[in-house]
């Protein structure tokens, strides 16, 4: 039996709207016929986010796709480097494998820089001839983010070899190159990078669009540069995307793409416009089989009740309705547990940090942003028994190797704002070791331990209190029911804040602090890491 829908249709590239009627059979769509009148609902294809981690939702991809249905998210580029970093090939196949269970369209890549850097423990590596042969597989559809700029301006045979992999079979390149510009940015993108999600200011946008690159505006938890970039839709709209990149549990169930596109609406930018940011562009540049409301297409598109409000009605995807009125339809599936988790508990003086210099460097954290900047003080601020000053906000960041025993890797953090107790995550891009940031070593022990135990997850604790929030799947994700984990993210978040912390998404940036390719200060778990020059620098300096 077929299924007819019927709506005002937004035909996004001929940027015109009419009353139609589609009929569905099957998966297809078989006929889209224009009409004298229909109801007042508005018709349009699925929203793709076109750059997204699903391991930093905190959930497996079955569970994350319950959720984003409800905004009219219909598919999404998932990049599989987290859980890669984790358990390697092994972790990508997992995530292809659970994403299958359920009616939606994930489209993932090969990750292109496992481990991301030498200067920190990875649990895997990903090989060229690992690359190779997930490139084979038709649910890789390009090669992930190059993070690896360096090596590609000069010349490192491997990375080469990967791009060239990519591109024997067809399949594009994803770029990731934060601050690069000019000449850099122009050899960069030469060598057949065609993306990039990293951009933090227009400039930047701007010098990569001209030497041909798209650039993908990104709102994640922690980043978010859509302020900063959406002007450049007015003029390059067949060239920009919209992607989360990282969006932790409790902001998916508020929303997804559908944000990006009711704040550019609010805006008053285009609508066809922002809906081939949103919609066309994603598809079209990495060849998804993703309906676009044509005949012939896949049955994907969502039902909104009007142009102002943008509200989903309803969500479908190979002619299925699988969310309705905000309620997801997909039903949850099993989840199998995998991990790579083997060390023993840590004690309080594993983060003791006795003071060696009469100056101390000190990475700063901003909100809202994943670089970092690389500060100097007086040691004498915190020459007391806790090797911390809160008055101050410089607090002790710790990174745990939970792959085998190594010390603990300690500096210090301007910015993170706690008063009292400590923080910590398996969360650890790229390499999702154990990140710690607290005001004495007793707080980070205990914070850190709860991880420990439980193989994988996050967790605050205070002088009376402590939370917790398991993340048993390669000590990075949830095996249990979305919503459950996005009600209990914003328990401990909430938790966090109570200590002093005034940051937006405090356990988002504190998983970023471990990550090395974004500049400047960082902390792997070898030591403190100068992002900039690409090398370990001191904690503590002699000056004067």
């Amino acid at each position: 039996m077929n299924t007819i829908i019927s709506g005002q249709l937004i035909d996004i590239k001929n940027k015109r709207i009419y009353p139609a009627e589609i009929q569905i059979a099957g998966k297809k769509i078989i006929s889209v016929k224009e009409v004298v009148s229909a109801p007042d609902n508005f018709l349009l294809p699925g929203f793709v986010d076109a750059h997204v981690h699903v391991e930093s939702s905190m959930l497996v991809p079955s569970e994350f796709a319950r959720l984003a249905v409800c905004h009219g998210t219909v598919g999404t580029i998932s990049d599989p480097h987290e859980i890669g970093n984790v358990l390697g090939v092994k972790g990508v196949e997992y995530m292809i494998e659970n994403g299958k269970k359920v009616n939606f369209k994930f489209y993932f890549g090969a990750p292109s820089c496992v481990p991301a850097t030498t200067f920190e423990t990875a649990g895997a590596e990903i090989d060229l001839e690992d690359v190779k042969y997930l490139l084979a597989k038709p649910e890789i559809v390009y090669l992930a983010e190059m993070m690896n700029w360096p090596g590609v301006l000069f010349k490192d045979e491997l990375v080469w070899a990967k791009i060239a992999a990519a591109q024997a079979v067809g399949k594009p390149v994803d770029g990731h190159a934060p601050g690069l510009r000019g000449e850099q940015a122009e050899q960069y993108i030469a060598a057949g990078i065609s993306t990039d999600h990293e951009c933090f200011t227009k400039a930047e946008a701007l010098d990569k669009l001209k030497h041909g690159m798209k650039i993908l505006i990104r709102e994640g938890s922690a980043a978010k540069n859509f302020d900063a970039l959406i002007s450049l839709l007015q003029d390059n709209s067949d060239r920009i995307m919209f992607c989360s990149d990282d969006k932790h549990p409790d902001n998916l169930v508020e929303g997804h793409i559908n944000l990006l596109v009711k704040r550019a609406l609010a805006e008053g930018y285009d609508l066809y416009d922002i809906l081939k940011a949103a919609c066309i562009n994603p598809v079209e540049h990495y060849g998804m089989n993703i309906g676009l409301l044509r005949e012939g297409d896949p049955a994907d598109f969502i039902k909104i009740d009007n142009l102002t409000d943008f509200n989903i009605l309803e969500t479908w995807i190979n002619g299925v309705r699988v969310a309705e009125d905000g309620q997801t339809k997909i039903q949850p599936v099993p989840v199998k547990v995998v991990n790579n988790f083997n060390i023993n508990f840590k004690n309080k003086n594993d983060f003791d940090l006795p003071l060696s210099g009469n100056k101390i460097q000190v990475m700063e954290a901003l909100d809202g942003q994943l670089i970092t900047n690389l500060l100097e003080f007086d040691a004498a601020l915190v020459d007391n028994e806790f090797q911390t000053n809160t008055e101050n906000d410089i607090l002790k960041i710790a990174v745990i190797n939970r792959y085998s025993e190594s010390p603990v890797a300690l500096g210090y953090i301007k910015n993170i704002g706690l008063k009292e107790g400590a923080l910590a995550s398996s969360v650890g891009h790229d390499s999702h070791n154990i990140v710690v940031v607290g005001v004495n070593s007793d707080a980070m022990a205990k914070a850190a331990n709860l991880i420990i135990k439980y193989k994988g997850g996050v967790s605050a604790v205070s002088k009376t209190e402590e939370q917790f929030l398991a993340l048993p799947v390669a000590g990075i994700m949830s095996d249990g029911d979305g919503y459950e984990v996005a009600e209990a993210y914003s328990k401990i978040d909430a938790f966090a804040k109570t200590l002093g912390t005034p940051l937006q998404s405090p356990f988002m940036t504190l998983s970023f602090m471990a990550l090395l390719v974004i500049p400047r200060a960082k902390m792997s778990d070898k030591g403190f890491f100068d992002g900039e020059k690409f090398e370990f620098i001191d904690v503590f300096v002699q000056a004067g």
